[in-house]
């Protein structure tokens, strides 16, 4: 039997452990966008179109290294992010945004605190993803929106990757989220995809209502930069197919809540 570290006699064992550390990291936290590409343009219209963001303080839920941080923060937002990694929460920093450390299942702010809370594939990966919808809902103000997004289980592929035989595998892997609860949870323990009304139910109880909630597909960055004829015509028609009962085939959910406003004592609702 051949052991790798006898094929690679060069890569220290530190190297080895630093490898493994980070391939852990990227299956348990997911992997934080550090290119602006048209996918996140295209989402971050979407978002711009459905809450307010001029002059609104504004919190990034999970904001990686801070490419939407910054975007909110260009259009005219008092923006904040939150990040749960400090290497990822500490490079945000250096460049200028105001990110903290910190978990979205525990918030460091003050209840009603912000106007837009924005949470960008994210709960999927969080331990407790109903404790991390009532944090933004306590974090916001009265009136204020909780703008999401997170992967839909009724998508084709896994693009997590999975666990098999006891390792990490990367990739896109077809038809895992078709699998019955234990099987898929079996392969994939790190990260969950929501159903619709599994979605829904993490606001169950919270005054307020969804005022947005649409299946989307993906981007197609990476292939539109190999094959941009392909990439365009992929986009055209899965776009089209997002105004039809085929938008619950898409990549992600795209969901939009607002908390109830306050009334002063005395006044109808």
């Amino acid at each position: 039997m051949v052991h790798r570290a006898q094929v690679l006699p060069f890569w220290p064992r530190h190297s080895m452990i630093r490898a493994m550390a980070e391939e852990e990291k990227a299956a348990t936290l997911g992997c934080p966008s550090y290119l602006w590409r048209a996918g996140q343009e295209r989402r971050f219209a979407l978002v711009r179109e459905a809450v307010p963001l001029e002059g609104a303080c504004t919190l990034d839920a999970g904001c990686g290294v801070g490419l939407y941080t910054r975007r909110l923060g260009e259009f005219g937002a008092r923006a904040y992010g939150v990040e749960i990694d400090f290497e990822r929460a500490a490079e945000a920093k250096a460049g200028g945004l105001r990110v903290i450390q910190g978990s979205v299942e525990a918030l460091p702010f003050a209840d009603g605190s912000f106007d837009v809370i924005f949470s960008h594939e994210v709960l999927e990966h969080v331990q407790d993803d109903r404790a991390a919808v009532r944090e933004a809902y306590r974090a916001l103000k009265p009136g204020g929106y909780l703008a999401l997004f997170v992967p839909n289980r009724g998508y084709p592929f896994e693009t997590h990757g999975i666990f098999w035989r006891g390792r990490y595998r990367f990739g896109n892997i077809p038809f895992v989220n078709y699998l019955p609860n234990p099987w898929r949870n079996r392969l994939c323990p790190h990260v969950r995809a929501y159903r619709r009304r599994d979605l829904r139910r993490l606001f169950d109880g919270l005054e307020g209502e969804i005022i947005l909630h649409r299946g989307i597909f993906a981007g197609y960055d990476r292939l539109a930069a190999r094959h941009p004829r392909l990439g365009r015509w992929l986009r055209n028609l899965t776009y089209r197919l997002e105004r039809t009962p085929l938008q619950w085939l898409g990549l992600s959910h795209w969901l939009v809540f607002r908390k109830a406003p306050s009334y002063k004592a005395g006044e109808e609702r």
